[in-house]
């Protein structure tokens, strides 16, 4: 008899492999969008699934959005949860949103800017949620959930940087050059090369992440990469946060799998590796998905 857990393994691993290239603009089926008025601003939400169930909120990061989840969240929505995701401030539909909209004004997007946005966010629901951070996002869900354990009942960072300080300093083939490189440059070469079209993703999905530029704020990707060559050391308070945690991460990401699996260690979680690049959220949805709902699964058990 197939083993139930290694049989629905597979089918994920299959249905990946045979991915759709979709209209990234159209959200799920039976998604709800809507605003929320964050401290930053109006941050673009989309929602799926039944407001009295459990609640997930997954968050993209410097040059996503919520769109990134497209396959992910029906997965989760099935299974019981109420799905959540939102563009960071100054990141696609939420560029309205900004440092001169707090109380008093800024001048900088700054990572207390992100997570108050977070907590108000988590805070206005039910909690604690299922929280994913996916890159920056997940260095946001560090301070959030370290800040404000009530609020999350398992913590999934994917893809987010292993290191603290430096986040780009152990970046695969780059890393020596990243004490001489400005965020601002740091941001122009992140954004060539997701125009250049350097991953070599499909027509659909390079249309949309093209058009998204559009409204992308220069300023928020500059300042979240400033941000990023300054990450506080969370490990040792991550680690102390009684939660199921998990890292996911792909193969090739942009960081070693030897830093990730440090990490991860470090702060006490699991960690998933999938055969993709720096977005397994795009590219290995399934699989990703079921081991978001063998964690939750963990988390409601605890």
């Amino acid at each position: 008899m197939l083993d139930p857990a290694l049989e629905a393994k597979r089918l994920a691993v299959s249905r990946d492999e045979n991915l759709p290239d979709i209209d990234w603009v159209t959200p799920p089926a039976g998604a709800v969008t809507s605003t929320f008025r964050a401290p930053s601003g109006d941050l673009a939400v989309v929602s799926l699934g039944d407001p009295a169930h459990p609640r997930v909120v997954l968050v993209a990061g410097a040059t996503g959005s919520k769109e990134d989840f497209h396959f992910i969240m029906p997965e989760l929505a099935a299974a019981g949860y109420y799905v959540q995701s939102y563009d960071l401030a100054g990141q696609f539909e939420s560029h309205a949103a900004g440092p001169w909209n707090l109380d008093p004004p800024a001048k900088h997007y700054t990572l207390e800017l992100f997570v108050d946005d977070m907590i108000a966010f988590l805070a206005a629901g039910a909690a604690p949620v299922h929280l994913l951070g996916y890159s920056f996002a997940g260095v946001v869900a560090e301070v959030v959930v370290t800040s404000r354990p009530d609020l999350v009942a398992s913590l999934t960072l994917l893809g987010t940087p292993p290191d603290p300080g430096q986040s780009f300093a152990g970046v695969s083939r780059i890393g020596r050059f990243s004490d001489l490189a400005t965020p601002a440059a740091a941001a122009n070469l992140m954004r060539w090369g997701v125009q250049a079209n350097v991953l070599r993703v499909r027509p659909g999905r390079l249309k949309f992440v093209r058009d998204r530029f559009h409204l992308t704020r220069r300023d928020s990707h500059r300042d979240i990469m400033d941000i990023m060559m300054r990450a506080p050391d969370l490990e040792a308070a991550i680690a102390a946060v009684d939660i199921p945690k998990a890292v996911a991460v792909g193969e090739h990401d942009l960081w070693p799998l030897a830093r990730h699996a440090r990490f991860a260690e470090a702060i006490g979680a699991s960690i998933s590796v999938y055969r993709t690049g720096h977005s397994p959220c795009e590219d290995a949805p399934y699989e990703l998905s079921g081991d978001l709902l063998a964690l939750y699964a963990k988390a409601n058990a605890g």
